[in-house]
């Protein structure tokens, strides 16, 4: 059996009711899920408050407390995560821009992660609030967006999870990403 497959699996059992599935699950997704928080982490300082590590523990903390999700397939689970992960990181955020008030917005592109979490809190705040909006409007892109910027997950994996080819996920990750320039810009 492979790896996607035990995968599915054991998201099925979770779903049936298996109480073991969760503690099943963890030593088949850790890996892939500390693959995306280091990605989002990896031009963190060494001594930052919030870890990779930490990050994966708190998410599946927090997955493992969701109730009647209908886990679809490892692609859909690994999009709940990058949504869990965004959340935590907008949390962290949140908190560290009330420690800081009044310091100024940092603006950063999409494409930048080079900027650490306490120095663009205020950005990604005003990129949550955003994508919230996005969402509104546009869910696919708001997923597509949530995917790639908070869970690192490639064009692949966000077509699997979405059930969406790769060049459907080209076109909404461009096109949301001038959607979100224009809300930011005009909305600072």
């Amino acid at each position: 059996m492979s790896n996607d497959t035990a995968i599915t699996e054991i998201l099925r059992d979770w779903n049936s009711g298996d109480t073991s599935a969760k503690e099943q699950l963890l030593p088949y997704v850790y890996d892939e899920l500390k693959r995306q928080a280091r990605f989002y982490m990896s031009r963190e300082r060494k001594d930052h408050t919030l870890q990779p590590t930490a990050l994966v523990h708190e998410m599946f903390l927090r997955i493992s407390k969701q109730s009647g999700v209908d886990w679809q397939n490892r692609g859909h689970f690994y999009g709940v995560a990058a949504h869990l992960m965004r959340q935590i990181l907008v949390d962290h955020a949140r908190k560290h821009s009330a420690a800081k008030r009044g310091s100024s917005t940092i603006h950063f592109s999409l494409d930048d992660l080079q900027i650490p979490v306490e120095q663009r809190a205020g950005s990604i705040i005003a990129l949550h609030e955003a994508l919230e909006s996005l969402g509104k409007h546009d869910e696919v892109q708001s997923k597509v967006v949530e995917m790639r910027f908070f869970g690192g997950l490639s064009n692949s994996e966000i077509a699997e999870a979405l059930g969406v080819s790769e060049r459907t996920v080209g076109r909404e990750w461009r096109a949301a990403k001038l959607w979100l320039f224009r809300e930011i810009n005009e909305n600072p």
